[in-house]
């Protein structure tokens, strides 16, 4: 359903710091700067790109917005939330763990990246 997912930064090269480790910790290779200054993921079939914002205002986080982000393992899931505190993260809600959601037990971690924007990893628990 999804072709891509942008969001804002105001300083690229503190969002490669940050996303390197980040996504590095799913398997993702570190991320390419482009030609106009965006940064840009790609694992699997996901594109993940951060870009300052084209409108040359200041980039702010989506209030009510989160990111997900698929995890193989509750492992997996603190590697993770580690990677993101170690780069300039912030955690966000409760510590890494397991959330009784009705669809099942879901091993959840937030974290909020050095623009402020809610990022989620997730493992669907057996």
């Amino acid at each position: 359903m999804f072709s891509h997912v942008m969001l804002g930064s105001n300083d690229i090269d503190e969002s490669k710091r940050f996303y390197d480790a980040l996504l590095g910790a799913l398997g993702a290779e570190p991320g390419v700067v482009d030609e106009l200054g965006r940064l840009i993921y790609m694992h699997g079939d996901s594109v993940f790109l951060l870009t300052q914002p084209v409108d040359g205002q200041p980039a702010t986080h989506a209030n009510g917005a989160t990111l997900g982000f698929t995890c193989e393992s509750s492992d997996q899931v603190h590697s993770w939330h580690a990677a993101g505190l170690a780069n300039g993260g912030h955690a966000a809600e409760d510590p890494p763990g397991v959330r009784t959601m009705p669809v099942g037990d879901l091993y959840l971690a937030y974290l909020r990246d050095p623009a402020g924007n809610k990022l989620c990893a997730l493992h669907r628990m057996a």
